[in-house]
């Protein structure tokens, strides 16, 4: 329980630094700076409502409202209503006066000296929807499915706790802020209206879903981190033994399990048992008369994603152009939705996300995570690659590796290598190039034939990629996190930046060349992993070629 305990104290810490906590920061910032130091305790009173709101639904809201009959999504929209009077009475004095009223003589020191405070962190914390990993995810499911216990309640304590520290620094600063800067003191009365036009804000940007663009925009850094903590035999079995998971994934002659197969070379279709039913689906979207899909002799790709996850959102520019692509030649695609929140149960809103993020394949409302069960699934987003007699090929946890479940896609289908389709996932603005992985587990953005990893493989790509591409030539041994250059190694980049990054470690040299700029730099890489700067200046859309000497590992681009 001690190793469950640090892991969820530090995926919550995570969490809080990733983009699902942008709706909420601004409100955070602004409402501590808006009582200069006047109110040193309010960003502890706003991040304590918060955190205490956001544990107790996360445990107690679903069965509550399930309970009493009521909506599904109303917790969200009483944090919304709320989020939007605090706003509305810090921008007309009047108005908050009358709202702080029922707290002036309250007995409570904190409450009475910070006012609404604590009721608008209350209210943030029904609308902090942050992103799943299997701590969270397991939180979620067994809160809804097992009841409480004191080992979901600790850890789900752990957890809070752990996003409680990041957002409290961020209120801090912002306190400083105010209580520091001349400019900010004198402007007090000002700020407050700010904070409230802010608050106000948010609520309309929370009702309407407009931050998703944002969010996906901002690359997931810690992702890879978090899995890496989250997702490992140890934490597993730790969870396993919390939710009473037992062998029911176990493996049958030479099956794999679905775990081993997720941690197996994705680039290769293994045996990973046969496929799992359906189970109480509370309807069925995109099919006829709401029926369950009709998936004899086809190959199919099961999806489990929930429609206010920012990492599922990044997946579905692929799936739909998959199913686009593949649909008459005998792929059948099938969206299990298992929500994360109460309010993601409501069918009306699963079907907007939908017609939204353009998905027309078949989708399931998996509401009481009776199917989530069936098929041991651990968090958001999964699928699970099944071929035309019913056997599991492929298990994929997380983002990334479409160029992998394309190519057995296209093997499963007998189809000769046909290209893979080039999907934006939304993780980039203004037109500037989005990170791109190197690594076999997140490689997204080559224009290259197919490879195994682990494995020294010839690659003869195209000198003249796409936008946002690149591509291998020469001697490459694809690893999961990272490319290792051969005898030979050489890499084009198309893209549109300032700045050109390369994440890089072992020893040995780059040289750089911008195509058409007649000149060449050379870049020297000695000891572990650092950011190495390859191109700077000013905005433009190039080819960079890159020659590497044997032994240097390149992880991920980044652009400036």
């Amino acid at each position: 329980m001690i190793t469950l305990l640090i892991v969820g104290l530090v995926s919550g810490i995570i969490t809080a630094i990733s983009p699902c906590v942008l709706p909420v920061l601004p409100a955070i910032l602004t409402s501590s700076i808006q009582d200069g130091a006047a109110s040193r305790r309010r960003p502890i009173v706003v991040v304590a409502g918060l955190v205490t709101s956001f544990a107790v639904f996360t445990l107690l809201g679903g069965v509550l409202l399930s309970s009493l009959g009521l909506p599904d999504d109303l917790l969200r929209w009483v944090g919304i209503v709320v989020l939007a009077i605090v706003g509305l009475g810090l921008a007309i004095p009047a108005v908050g006066h009358l709202l702080e009223r029922p707290f002036q003589n309250t007995r409570i020191p904190t409450l009475s000296r910070d006012g609404n405070g604590y009721v608008m962190g209350l209210a943030l914390g029904l609308v902090f929807v942050p992103c799943a990993g299997p701590i969270l995810a397991a939180i979620t499911v067994l809160a809804a499915t097992n009841g409480l216990s004191w080992g979901l309640v600790v850890l789900t304590l752990a957890f809070s706790a752990g996003i409680a520290v990041p957002l409290l620094g961020f209120g801090l600063a912002g306190q400083a802020i105010g209580s520091r800067v001349k400019s900010v003191r004198t402007r007090l009365r000002g700020i407050r209206v700010a904070s409230g036009v802010i608050l106000m804000l948010t609520a309309l940007v929370i009702a309407t879903n407009l931050a998703e663009p944002l969010q996906r925009a901002v690359p997931g850094f810690l992702a890879s981190v978090q899995d890496s903590i989250e997702n490992n035999d140890a934490v597993r079995g730790q969870l396993d033994g919390l939710s009473g998971r037992s062998a029911a994934s176990a493996a049958t002659g030479d099956a794999m399990t679905f775990d081993q197969c997720a941690d197996a070379d994705e680039s290769v279709l293994h045996n990973c048992g046969d496929a799992r039913g359906f189970e109480d689906i509370a309807a069925w979207l995109n099919t006829p008369d709401g029926a369950a899909p009709d998936l004899t002799g086809k190959v199919v790709l099961v999806d489990f994603w929930t429609y206010s996850c920012i990492n599922c959102q990044r997946t579905f520019p692929y799936l739909t152009a998959w199913y686009s692509k593949y649909k008459d030649l005998g792929l059948e695609i099938v969206g299990i939705h298992t929500p994360e929140f109460a309010f993601e149960k409501v069918q009306a809103n699963v079907a907007d996300a939908t017609d939204r993020y353009g998905i027309d394949y078949p989708v399931g409302l998996d509401n009481d995570y009776a199917t989530w069960q069936q098929w041991d699934q651990r968090f958001w987003p999964a699928h699970y690659l099944i071929d035309q007699n019913g056997v599991v090929r492929q298990v994929h946890y997380g983002e990334g590796g479409y160029q992998q479940t394309e190519a057995l896609i296209q093997e499963l289908l007998g189809m000769p290598d046909g290209g893979y389709v080039q999907a934006d996932d939304g993780s980039h603005t203004s037109g500037r190039t989005q990170e791109s992985y190197l690594g076999g587990s997140r490689l997204a953005y080559a224009e290259n034939e197919s490879y195994t990893v682990g494995e020294d493989t010839a690659f003869s790509g195209t000198p003249t990629p796409t936008l946002n591409h690149f591509s291998f030539n020469g001697h490459w041994t694809i690893q999961d996190e990272y490319a290792q250059a051969g005898d030979g190694a050489r890499l084009f980049l198309h893209y549109y930046a300032s700045d050109v990054y390369l994440v890089m470690a072992g020893t040995g040299t780059v040289k750089v060349t911008v195509l058409g700029s007649g000149t060449t730099t050379e870049v020297q890489v000695d000891g572990t992993s650092d950011l190495y700067t390859l191109v700077s200046g000013d905005p433009q859309e190039a080819v960079v070629e890159l020659d590497f000497s044997p032994g240097v590992q390149a992880y991920a681009f980044t652009f400036g």
